[in-house]
C-alpha cells in the first residue's frame, strides 16, 4: 500500500469514526436513556437507520433480499442488536457508567474466540492466553464499585458481549444478503424486535423528550449506525482486518475519557486496572492477525458486515 494512500484523508477520517464515534456512542446512549426508555431508544434508532440504509441501497440498485436471507439476517439482527445492544442500553439505564459499559463490551473478541471454537476454529496459544487474561479482567471489573452497585447491569453487559460474539460467529454460516444490505436488514429486524420488547415490558414516554433527547437519538442513527458502519466497511477494503477491528481496545479508553469530561463519571482503581488487563487481552488476541501477511479481502461483504458494529453501539 503506497505511503500516500496509507495516510490519506479518507483513511484518517475512517479511523476517527471508528475510534471516536463508536467510542462516544456509549456516552450518548447514557444520555439518551435519561429521556427515552432504553428498549424504545434502541428500537427507534435501528428501525430508522435500517430503513434509510435499505431505501438508499434499493435506490442504488441493490437487489431485494430473498425470504431466506431475511430470516438469516433477522436472526443475526436479534442476537446483535435486540439482545446485544438492547442489553447495553438497559444496563446503562440502571446506572452503569458508559466507560464501564464500553470496557465490558470490549470483551467481545474473547467470547468470539470461544464461540468460534465450537464451529471448528482452532486458536493459537497466544489467543488462548488472551482469553485467560480477559477472564481475569472481567472478574476484576466486577469487583469495582460501579458494577457491584448494579449486579443486574453487570450480568446484562456480559450477556450483551456473549450474544454479540455468538451472532458474529454464527453469521459466517448463514446465507446473508450481499454487502451493506445485510446490515440494513439486521437493523430493521433487530429494531422491530426491540420495539416489541419495549411494548411488552410496558415502556412508555412520560412526555416528549426535550431537544437533548432528540439530538442523542439523531447522533446514534446517523453517526453511530450509518457513518461508523460505512467507515468500517471502507477500512476492511484498505487495511488489515486486525487494524480495522482495533476499535475493540480503543473504544473503552475513549468512552471512559468522554464520560469523565462530560458527565462527571468516575472510574475506580479496580476498574482502571481491569481496563489495562482487558485491553492487554484483546491486544494478545489481535497479535496473530497482525503477524499474518496481508491478503486480498475475499470474504463476502455480507459475512463481514455482521461483526461491523461489534459494539454493539
Amino acid at each position: 500500500m503506497p505511503a500516500l494512500r496509507r495516510f490519506s484523508l479518507p483513511l484518517i477520517a475512517a479511523f476517527f469514526a471508528l475510534y471516536v464515534i463508536w467510542g462516544s456512542t456509549y456516552l450518548v446512549i447514557r444520555l439518551g436513556v435519561e429521556y427515552w426508555p432504553p428498549l424504545m431508544l434502541g428500537g427507534v434508532r435501528f428501525v430508522i437507520a435500517g430503513s434509510l440504509m435499505y431505501a438508499f441501497l434499493r435506490w442504488r440498485g441493490a437487489p431485494a433480499p430473498t425470504w431466506v436471507q431475511w430470516k438469516a439476517a433477522g436472526i443475526i439482527g436479534i442476537l446483535l442488536l435486540s439482545l446485544g445492544n438492547g442489553a447495553v442500553s438497559v444496563a446503562e439505564h440502571t446506572g452503569v457508567a458508559s466507560g464501564v459499559a464500553a470496557l465490558a463490551v470490549a470483551t467481545v473478541p474473547l467470547f468470539t474466540l470461544l464461540c468460534g471454537y465450537f464451529w471448528g476454529a482452532r486458536n493459537t496459544r497466544l489467543e488462548w492466553a488472551g482469553v485467560a487474561l480477559g477472564i481475569i479482567g472481567i472478574a476484576m471489573l466486577n469487583m469495582g464499585s460501579n458494577l457491584q452497585s448494579s449486579p443486574m447491569g453487570a450480568a446484562l453487559l456480559i450477556f450483551a458481549a456473549a450474544t454479540w460474539a455468538f451472532g458474529s460467529v454464527w453469521s459466517k454460516h448463514l446465507p446473508l444478503p450481499q454487502g451493506a444490505m445485510a446490515s440494513a436488514v439486521e437493523m430493521l429486524v433487530g429494531g422491530v424486535v426491540l420495539l416489541i420488547g419495549s411494548a411488552v415490558s410496558g415502556e412508555h414516554l412520560q412526555a416528549l423528550p426535550p431537544v437533548e433527547g432528540w439530538l442523542a437519538l439523531g447522533y446514534l442513527i446517523f453517526f453511530g449506525s450509518i457513518i461508523a458502519f460505512n467507515s468500517y466497511m471502507y477500512l476492511l477494503k484498505h487495511v488489515r482486518p486486525a487494524a480495522a477491528t482495533s476499535y475493540a481496545y480503543v473504544n473503552p479508553a475513549v468512552a471512559v475519557l468522554l464520560g469523565i469530561v462530560f458527565v462527571g463519571e468516575t472510574i475506580g482503581m479496580e476498574e482502571a486496572l481491569a481496563m489495562l488487563v482487558i485491553i492487554s487481552a484483546v491486544v494478545l488476541i489481535g497479535l496473530p492477525q497482525w503477524r499474518r501477511p496481508a491478503q486480498p479481502l475475499v470474504v463476502e461483504p455480507a459475512k463481514t458486515v455482521v461483526g461491523a458494529e461489534q459494539r454493539t453501539n
